[in-house]
């Protein structure tokens, strides 16, 4: 035997795949012509043309019909008179919300009646006119078709009974003048207040005063002072001086003088608090013995 080995089979080598052919370049679509673009962006155009010119045309045929079938010296005044014509007219108005403002005044103000065309008038200048009344703080007016008028009113409250120059009015808490006839029904019910500038600091007021109920319940008066600080007149016929922009605490330290020693219960004339480390009582002057005891008057 010889000692030649057997040769081992050659192995194929696996044949290499092709390479990938590239894909087919996409074909660009035909350009439409000149032609077909203007036609294309034409209709386009065309179509608003043809939407604006009937807008113009609408507008034109409801300036003729006003022209024709209105009166009137403005647009709204014509429109109102047409629509009159056919029927859009007030039928009723309804007021909302007062309880001291006379209806009279309010219509008077409003300047609509019934049977005039519910378009013919400005709510704008309707409501100008209702806010110009005293005891008016703001309106609105709604129209609500086919013949119904709004009038929603919000009223001034009355805050504080100012008196000027013996003169009195009634007074919002914004300091608003709310009227200068029936005061008298409201006397007991707000606060007097006297002088010029009272009204528009009358509020800052009368919050601090809240916080101390026992001298606000002898407070006959609040007096306003060269228009920056206050007075106030007690039931005992003393006058309280307070400082300027130091008043809470100035009432604090009068309401533990009533507690302790019941200061407001005494004849004083005057308790004057515009010091910061002191304070000074002025006794009421004693009347003479004929005041005191009428049986020792002289006859006259």
């Amino acid at each position: 035997m010889s000692d030649v080995k057997p040769r081992r089979p050659r192995q194929a080598r696996p044949a290499q795949a092709a390479p990938a052919a590239p894909p087919p370049a996409a074909r660009m679509p035909d350009r439409p012509g000149r032609w077909k673009l203007f036609a294309r962006h034409g209709r386009h155009y065309l179509r608003r043309a043809l939407a604006g010119g009937v807008l113009f045309g609408a507008l034109l045929a409801t300036g003729l019909v006003l022209h024709a079938l209105g009166q009137g010296d403005s647009i709204r005044e014509r429109l109102g008179d047409a629509t009159g014509r056919f029927g859009l007219t007030v039928e009723t108005i309804q007021f909302i919300g007062h309880r001291k403002t006379p209806e009279p005044l309010l219509r008077a103000a409003l300047g609509v009646s019934r049977g005039d065309a519910i378009l013919g008038f400005s709510v704008h200048a309707a409501r100008q006119r209702l806010e110009t009344i005293t005891w008016v703080k703001s309106a609105t007016v709604e129209r609500r078709l086919p013949g119904l008028v709004v009038v929603q009113i919000e009223e001034r409250a009355p805050f504080a009974l100012w008196q000027l120059d013996g003169k009195f009015t009634l007074v919002d808490r914004d300091g608003h003048l709310v009227t200068d006839s029936e005061v008298a029904k409201f006397v007991d019910q707000v606060p007097l207040i006297v002088g010029p500038g009272a009204p528009q600091a009358a509020a800052g007021l009368m919050d601090m005063l809240a916080a101390q109920p026992d001298i606000l319940a002898r407070m006959k008066a609040a007096v306003r002072i060269g228009e920056r600080r206050w007075n106030l007149r007690m039931n005992n016929g003393a006058d309280i001086l307070l400082p300027e922009g130091a008043e809470p605490q100035a009432l604090a330290r009068l309401a533990e003088l009533q507690a302790a020693h019941q200061l407001l219960d005494r004849p004083l004339q005057a308790v004057d608090l515009r010091l910061p480390d002191r304070f000074v009582i002025r006794p009421a002057p004693e009347r003479p013995a004929s005041e005191r005891n009428p049986a020792t008057r002289k006859p006259t």
